[in-house]
């Protein structure tokens, strides 16, 4: 039966199962994000070359990135609800196995099964929110608002979950820490859950499935590789470039098919496109900023890794502040576009600022503190109405591609941002003329938040030409 525009009754379990299935998007977002304090541990106990060690990293990024379309399809297709916990049971079994990982290999190939499940998880969750909230329009916004604090906590909150528990328990329960939360997201589905996840009619455009997927994997295996071998590297481009001619291939593909896996006339939808621009453009921005600040904190200012993961967990505490009780107040009196532009134009003077104030004599109090406050404010304010406008408008049958899309724009955001910021450091830092290495270092960081608050600006000014007024 093919899903209709609407639920005639309210679920009375939605909140209930809001809750759950925001636990399950910050599980997931702060997968790419708690291990990343981890690594030097991971490398000393599985004998990583620094070189190899990106692979912990990219495996699970590849493999999201890849799999994301392909999974909001086959939540369309065969019931989000289903996908949702065929994901959640994939990322337990692949957690298991990458926290008592033997090898290079064996972490490696359980990190991008992780990616995998996640890419079935994602887009399923926000289209069984979209489903659950889709006659409420007042209750819509302030899910959306629940849902953009998850993502957001689960990448700040993994860099402070992953310093401490590898501080005290070790790396590997950076990954085992998994098993049981997914085990309790398992156990309350079915209560949560079972009213939600209709099936569309269609089949799976298996052509298009596998176009789309190897071309995103090739491209963000590109992205990611120019961190570490540079983007005139035949590494980078080689890859690159074959995914982005396959990408064209099959655009060119579903515009003549009968039954896409993306349809095209989706970007129809009022302000989805912009919408989905500006997700990528606040993840360019946002994510390597977080990246970078962890670093200055370890590196220029010397804090050992449970204080600088200490350091960090403001970020997410003003993240939940600002994008409950002032994000969603904003955008219901002064609508999308304002609060976009907004939004931006706070990222943007943070990463500004940042660029003055992260200096090798600074402290955290004076020269870190204020920058981070308006960041989130900014990323809160930025967040919530490039949600909206990427899948609130978006008919319930189509729910699960919209997830799957607006998910690949914000990880293919964060790559592409993460790889060009690291890019930016290491050739500010060669050209340094300073004595100290650290100085030399912190000059490159000073260009990296410059670069991520321009990027921010330019979301702006897009937004200012492109998104759609309310009348």
């Amino acid at each position: 039966m093919s899903a209709q525009n609407s639920i005639s009754q309210p679920d009375r379990n939605r909140w209930k199962a809001l809750v759950l299935l925001c636990f399950a998007n910050f599980l997931v977002m702060m997968d790419s994000a708690i291990i990343q304090i981890a690594l030097p541990s991971i490398q000393e106990d599985l004998g990583y070359s620094q070189e190899n060690l990106q692979w912990v990293m990219s495996s699970f990024l590849i493999f999201f990135g890849g799999f994301l379309l392909l999974g909001g399809r086959l939540a369309d297709l065969f019931g989000n609800r289903h996908i949702f916990n065929l994901g959640v049971t994939t990322l337990i079994i692949s957690s298991l196995f990458a926290g008592i990982a033997w090898s290079e290999i064996s972490l490696n190939a359980s990190r991008a099964v992780q990616g995998l499940s996640s890419a079935l998880i994602a887009p399923a969750a926000l289209s069984l929110i979209m489903i659950l909230f889709s006659s409420h329009a007042k209750e819509m916004g302030k899910a959306l608002a629940f849902w953009g604090l998850s993502g957001a906590a689960g990448g700040a909150l993994g860099i402070v979950l992953g310093g401490v528990i590898t501080e005290f328990l070790g790396w590997r329960w950076t990954l085992l820490i998994y098993v049981p939360l997914g085990i309790i997201v398992l156990i309350l589905s079915p209560k949560l859950l079972q009213k939600v996840g209709r099936k569309a009619t269609g089949r799976v455009d298996y052509l298009g499935a596998i176009l789309v997927t190897i071309s995103s994997m090739l491209i963000v295996y590109g992205i990611v590789t120019a961190e570490h071998s540079g983007w005139q590297s035949s590494n980078t481009l080689i890859p690159f470039l074959i995914g982005a001619i396959l990408f064209i291939v099959f655009i060119m593909a579903q515009s003549k098919i009968k039954e896409p896996l993306l349809p095209l006339n989706i970007f129809k939808t009022p302000n989805l496109a912009i919408g989905n621009v500006s997700v990528f453009l606040i993840a360019a921005s946002w994510f390597p900023l977080v990246y970078i600040l962890v670093l200055y904190l370890q590196q220029v200012l010397m804090l050992s890794p449970f204080v600088a993961a200490m350091a960090m967990l403001p970020m997410p505490i003003f993240m939940a502040i600002f994008m409950i009780m002032i994000a969603e107040k904003v955008m219901e009196k002064f609508g999308i576009k304002r609060t976009l532009i907004a939004g931006f134009i706070l990222l943007g003077v943070a990463g500004i600022l940042f660029s003055q104030t992260a200096t090798v004599s600074g402290n955290y109090w004076t020269n870190v503190l204020l920058a981070s406050l308006i960041a989130s404010l900014g990323n809160a304010l930025a967040y919530l109405p490039a949600t909206t406008a990427s899948v609130s408008k978006v008919e319930s049958d189509r729910s699960g591609i919209a997830s799957g899309l607006y998910n690949t724009f914000y990880q293919i955001g964060s790559a592409v941002g993460l790889a060009v910021i690291v890019a930016i450091v290491g050739a500010a830092t060669n050209s340094s003329n300073a004595q100290s290495p650290v100085v030399a270092l912190n000059e490159g960081f000073q260009q990296a938040f410059l670069w991520m608050g321009i990027i921010a600006l330019v979301g702006a000014v897009l937004a200012i030409t492109s998104v759609r007024s309310r009348k």
